[in-house]
Parts: C-alpha cells; structure tokens; sequence
C-alpha cells in the first residue's frame, strides 16, 4: 500500500502540472492585451511580490542557510527570467508547436542533472515512464498543427536551452533545499533575483494597465504557484518521479483549452499524445 509520505511528491507534483497547464491558456487572454515582454515583467513581478509578503509572514528565519539561500538566487539568475525569454522568442520563430515539442525535454535534463549531482539513477521502469511521458508531451504540441515557420539549427537551441535551464533547476533546487529545507523561501528567493534580474536588463516601458494587468498577474501567480508546488514536491520526493509528472501540464492546457478557449479537437493525433501520456505516468508510478 502506498504511504502518504510516498504520495505527496506525486500530488504535489500533478498540482504543479496542473497551475503550469493552467497559466498557459490565461496566457492566451492575456495576449490579447499585451505585448510578451510587458507582460513578462508584469508576471514575475507579481508572483515575486506574492511570494515575498507570504514568505515574510511564513518561513522560520531560525532555518536560515546561506548555502541553500546562494543556490535559490544563483536558480533565480536563469529561472523563471531567461526561460521566459527564450520561450517566447522560439515560439516567434518557431511556432508553438515545435517549440513546444522542444521544450518538453526538460525532464531529461532533470534527471540527468539527478544523476550527476546526486547519483540518482533511475530504474528501468521509470526511465520507460520518462521516456514515454516525454513522447506523450511532444505529440500533444505537435498536434496542435506545425506552423512551417523557417528555422535553423540555432533558433531550434533556444527552446532546447530553455529546456536544459528547466530541468537543471529542479535538482540544483532539490541541493539547495538540503541546506535549507523550505519550498516557500527557494520560490521566493528565486523570483525575486528573476524579477530584479528582469527590471534592470529591459527597456523601461510604460506598463500597460486594465485588463492586460489583471490577465498577467493571473499568469503570475499561476506560474508562482507552481513553482512553489514542484519545489515542495522536490523536498518530498526525487526528481526522477517529480520532474516527468510535472511535464505532463500539455494534459491540463488540453482540457482548458477545450473549455475556456474551445480550440481543442480531439484529433488522432491529440488522442494518442493523451494516451501516450497517461501510459508514461503509469509507467513511472509503477517503477
């Protein structure tokens, strides 16, 4: 019988998914509002703000560690601010399908980065998940149809590096959390360096207000959630189980999508990336 110990990574991971899948549909109304770039700045700035007054009130400054606390800030130098930023401009030279498709290698950057740091080698049964899920994710972004976009062996780098970036966090982070065991003060700690990180490398603008506003701080904390969800899974659990669940969000921004936006078509190929996927997360639990 599995133990409440041994599911809490696996919730809080699936939570993870879930926030992650949802900020990327909000996403898509926030756009209608705002350029990317404004809207960046308004979602790390927001998720930064949230996290700081909460973990002001909440962590135990008794736990402080300036180990942990160094690596919580060096992650903030790269993630969430560069992931973004390369995110967006593969999407704009890429399409979201390729990029996408791309991107969802993060866990084998996670799990490789586990491997070397911790020597945390998986078994057979969840490297067979990893594997799966990984697939499963790219199909569901390519399914959403190619946007024959032309492209290059270095625009096809950046959604790569924005993989890599994305799953070395997660074991760096796990490190850092063995110095100092707290989710709360990691995700704050690393928005914060993202957002001052932000600011000052990108051109002054006028902030756009009214809905654009609203749009983007939903995404905010949206994305800070997660962030903070995965890291709480990662101090539960090793990052061979969480790193491919928390790839599973292409499910979540399916059925939103189908629901809020109604542009999902269930598709062969949108069926079998969904098929695919649910076999990998049964593949990993069972390993």
């Amino acid at each position: 019988m599995t133990t409440p110990s041994a599911l809490a990574p696996v919730l809080l991971a699936l939570l993870a998914a879930c926030q992650f899948g949802a900020a990327l549909v909000l996403t898509q109304f926030a756009l209608r509002h705002a350029a990317p770039d404004a809207g960046a700045r308004i979602s790390i700035c927001a998720s930064a703000a949230l996290l700081a007054v909460v973990a002001l009130a909440l962590v135990d400054p008794a736990g402080w560690s300036p180990a942990g606390a160094a690596v919580f800030a060096a992650v903030g130098l790269v993630f969430p601010v560069v992931v973004t930023r390369l995110t967006f401009e593969a999407n704009r030279r890429m399409g979201p399908s390729l990029a996408g498709a791309l991107g969802n290698l993060a866990p084998l950057f996670a799990v490789l980065g586990a491997a070397l740091l911790f020597g945390d080698l998986p078994r057979g049964g969840q490297v067979a998940g990893l594997a799966v899920i990984v697939a499963g994710a790219a199909v569901l972004s390519l399914a959403r149809g190619v946007t024959h976009l032309p492209w290059t062996l270095a625009v096809a780098a950046l959604p790569l590096t924005a993989a890599a970036i994305r799953g070395l966090v997660q074991p760096a982070t796990q490190f850092g959390l063995s110095h100092w065991p707290s989710p709360l003060a990691a995700a704050a700690i690393g928005y914060a360096v993202s957002a001052l990180v932000l600011l000052t490398t990108t051109r002054r603008t006028v902030p756009p207000g009214g809905p654009a506003l609203g749009w983007f701080a939903a995404v905010g904390l949206c994305n800070g959630g997660a962030v903070l969800t995965m890291y709480a899974a990662l101090a539960a659990g090793p990052v061979v189980l969480v790193a491919p669940l928390v790839a599973t969000y292409p499910l979540v921004t399916l059925a939103l999508s189908a629901l809020l936006l109604g542009r999902a078509t269930l598709g062969r190929a949108t069926l079998a990336g969904v098929a695919i996927t649910v076999a990998g997360v049964m593949l990993l639990l069972a390993g």
